[in-house]
């Protein structure tokens, strides 16, 4: 029987969900930001930028969880077969991977708090999400903007670095760092 925590081996079913779910989302948030400020129709555009809003709150929802679940249940140790600079490298890489996942739907956040059109966030129209207690002006709202952007970019190279990592892992060096993010740990590991 697979087990919802984490083995000595294997990750288990909590956090292989937090994991895809959040890893679909942010990627999908990149590409829905991307079109939806090229977007040419101004309904669509807005329609967009209203679920681009909604995932980013609920991203901003999953990675906290996430962060709880690990803060309480180990990640197994790297296989032996890892090397001492990737040991090292590993911990930082996945800091600054939670770090991004939590600033950019921050950063999204304070934007929309400061935005002078002052459109009110309604994540999947279930509620109105209160602004952060930030001063509106033009100027927060061009700060915002390009640190989102920034952030942005930067987020989905940390995360293509990331995947390129998992690969090479699981076709170069044929060990179980990717494996153990796809089948969960049992209770008996």
């Amino acid at each position: 029987m697979q087990s919802i925590t984490n083995t000595a081996t294997r990750y288990g079913w909590a956090m292989i969900v937090f994991h895809w779910l959040i890893g679909v989302i942010f990627i999908g948030q990149f590409v829905l930001g991307v079109v939806m400020v090229r977007t040419t129709s101004q309904r669509t555009s807005f329609e967009l930028i209203q679920l681009h809003k909604s995932f980013g709150f609920l991203l901003l929802g999953l990675i906290v969880l996430r962060i709880a679940w690990r803060l309480g249940n180990a990640a197994p140790p790297l296989p032996r077969s890892v090397g001492t600079l990737e040991r090292r490298a590993a911990p930082l890489a996945h800091f600054a991977l939670y770090a991004f996942q939590l600033a950019l739907p921050l950063s999204g956040w304070a934007l929309v708090s400061v935005s002078t059109l002052e459109i009110p966030s309604m994540p999947f129209n279930l509620f109105v999400m209160p602004n952060l207690p930030l001063a509106e002006s033009d100027a927060a709202e061009g700060f915002w903007t390009s640190a989102h952007w920034y952030l942005a970019y930067a987020g989905i190279a940390l995360v293509a670095l990331h995947i390129a990592a998992a690969l090479r892992h699981h076709f170069l060096l044929r060990d179980s760092v990717l494996k153990r993010m796809i089948t969960p740990s049992s209770g008996g590991e």
